[in-house]
């Protein structure tokens, strides 16, 4: 770290000015309006969409995740259409689990990776800065070790600035408005230390109000009066990601307008700031989904977000029509869609790939904001290339019962969808993917959880089978069998078993073999299934793990992970439930070592 991060916001505000890009007049404090990629493959085809929306945005600084898979080429190309239109970007990276000792490798491997970048390439094709996003308080483990995680985290953070000492890189982090509260062994503020040890700090205001007592302007006055004394740069950033039963930390439902006028008033208030350096927006890919009038998701009950069709009269027997039969092997392998531009933007590509891979079963995540027509082209070629294709949708909150109502928008999007495309055009499924676990609430209140859950999943099954044949699907945990459904006797993993037409177990280890390997802990589910008569297909990991190199095919590679399912194969091959494999997910697997 050096002198550049002074001199690259000076120069940026300079460049905007030689060329003339569009700036509002309260702008001349405010250099900086950033945004966080977190969708590395936006840059794939040279990233002009992603240039486009910066363009129209006023977007001059990209925090962007590093995928290291991705060739040096692919990046190079983006950085020099970013650098032409006066945009920097800085390599982004984070993990809660970064500010453990165990994980600090990964972290200043990131490091490593930039520097050996930087080096390759030419200079317009350089990274300005690098971006950590490390959230330590969201570890398990927070509560009870919290002088050790922020010991261990200083230690990482120290080691990181080091290795990148003396680099022509301005260096940043996410730091939460909260943090103020919390020490350095010597007693020392700890969010001080992490404004005075980084260039700049972006503060995690998610507010979206600026002058109440829990506003954005009071709940960043410590970090502002901190920059100002110690001559550091700090931006503030808002969210435009939903958040389920904390609509106050989000601009989600209030719509673009409200967001750009609150965005210019925060401008204008904050420019007295010696140390303001600009805005930064909660991400992207929600950032563009911002209606105007803070209508997102789903068109209005009711409304056919296609207009080219008609809304169908319901009535006696208005049963959703089945989808043609796809001539298919009946051995499945299949992939995740979970992007879901991709099979708008991209869906030559991934039926290429399809090819390739010899896939025939997809799982497609959709956007209910979409017309009809936007994903009938897709599916109708993925059919003729004999592919079968199921919706995708899912959240861990979507286990609680008051968002029952998500699931049914999904529920009620594909039965229109297929009510109005050809038979060769329509879903043949709906695939869930709830995974409650990770949710704080699940620790506090397992039962509770199971419940709801469990209630959830039958509202979602009646729904669907009520009026189509559509088939039921969800993924499942290999160890719920440790769990019975609430007031009975009945494992958890049987009762999923048998509400659904299938389910992909996430079996997620490496090696088909072994007491710990894929067969071994698939073992209980394989036998529910063929008790219950029903097919069971096996998930398999193939992005990067901080869980254990077990987990994941992402160190061995394609090849290896071939070989290990080709075992698999031959090793449940008397089984009569066992129906094929699914890869953790299309993105990753497109991406992996050979």
């Amino acid at each position: 770290m050096n002198v550049k991060g002074y001199r690259w916001l000076t120069s940026l505000l300079f460049a905007l000015i030689l060329v003339g890009l569009p700036t509002q007049a309260h702008a001349e404090k405010s250099t900086i309006k950033a945004t966080w990629v977190w969708q590395t493959e936006l840059i794939q085809d040279g990233g002009e969409q992603l240039i486009r929306y910066s363009r129209e945005e006023g977007i001059n600084l990209i925090y962007l995740q590093i995928n290291r898979q991705l060739p040096a080429a692919t990046y190079e190309s983006f950085l020099q259409r970013a650098h032409e239109e006066q945009i920097a970007v800085h390599a982004l990276g984070g993990d809660p689990r970064w500010a453990l000792t165990a994980y600090r490798a990964d972290m200043l491997g990131l490091a490593d990776w930039v520097k050996e970048y930087n080096a390759s390439v030419a200079e317009a094709g350089r990274f300005d800065g690098v971006h950590l996003d490390i959230e330590p308080y969201v570890l398990a483990q927070w509560e009870e070790e919290q002088n050790n995680i922020l010991a261990s985290w200083e230690e990482n953070l120290n080691l990181f600035l080091q290795q990148l000492s003396g680099e022509p890189l301005d260096l940043g982090i996410d730091i939460p408005f909260w943090f103020d509260h919390y020490t350095r062994a010597d007693g020392s503020n700890f969010n001080e230390w992490l404004i005075g040890a980084f260039d700049h700090v972006t503060v995690m205001t998610y507010r979206n109000e600026i002058d109440t007592d829990h506003g954005i302007i009071k709940l960043s006055e410590d970090e502002f009066e901190i920059g100002n004394r110690l001559g550091k740069q700090i931006l503030v950033a808002v969210n435009t990601k939903e958040m389920p039963g904390e609509a106050h930390t989000t601009f989600y439902g209030l719509g673009r307008d409200r967001l750009n006028r609150t965005l210019e008033q925060l401008s204008d208030r904050l420019a007295s700031h010696s140390s303001f350096a600009g805005i930064a927006i909660h991400d992207i890919r929600y950032w563009q989904n911002l209606q105007g009038d803070g209508n997102e998701g789903e068109p209005p009950a009711g409304e056919n977000p296609d207009p080219s069709t008609p809304n169908p009269e319901p009535g006696e027997g208005d049963r959703v029509p089945d989808a043609d039969p796809v001539n298919r092997d009946p051995m499945i392998r299949g992939t995740y869609i979970w992007e879901a531009h991709e099979v708008i933007d991209n869906g030559h590509e991934i039926l290429e790939f399809a090819k390739e891979k010899d896939v025939n079963w997809l799982y497609v995540r959709l956007d209910l904001q979409q017309p009809y027509s936007a994903y009938a082209s897709f599916v109708k070629q993925a059919a003729a290339q004999g592919i079968e294709v199921h919706a995708l949708g899912g959240h861990p909150i979507w286990a609680l019962q008051e968002n029952r109502d998500r699931i049914m928008r999904l529920v009620n999007y594909v039965k229109e969808y297929n009510r109005n495309v050809q038979g060769d055009e329509r879903f043949h499924g709906i695939h869930l993917d709830i995974e409650p676990y990770v949710l704080p609430i699940w620790r506090e209140n397992q039962d509770r959880v199971m419940t709801e859950w469990t209630s959830n999943i039958d509202a979602f099954v009646n729904e669907l089978k009520k009026d189509s044949n559509l088939e039921a699907s969800m993924d499942m945990a290999v160890w719920l069998d440790k769990f019975n459904v609430p007031g009975t006797n009945i494992s958890l993993s049987k009762w999923m078993i048998d509400r659904m037409d299938h389910v992909s177990l996430m079996a997620f280890r490496d090696t088909a073999e072994g007491t710990n390997g894929i067969a071994a802990v698939s073992r209980e589910e394989i036998a529910f299934a063929e008790e219950l008569g029903k097919p069971i297909l096996i998930s398999v990991e193939m992005k990067e793990s901080h869980e254990g190199d077990h987990i994941t095919f992402f160190e061995e590679g394609e090849a290896y992970m071939e070989q290990e399912l080709a075992k698999l194969r031959d090793m449940l091959k008397d089984s009569t439930s066992y129906t094929g494999h699914v890869v953790h997910a299309y993105t990753y697997w497109k991406n992996a070592k050979p």
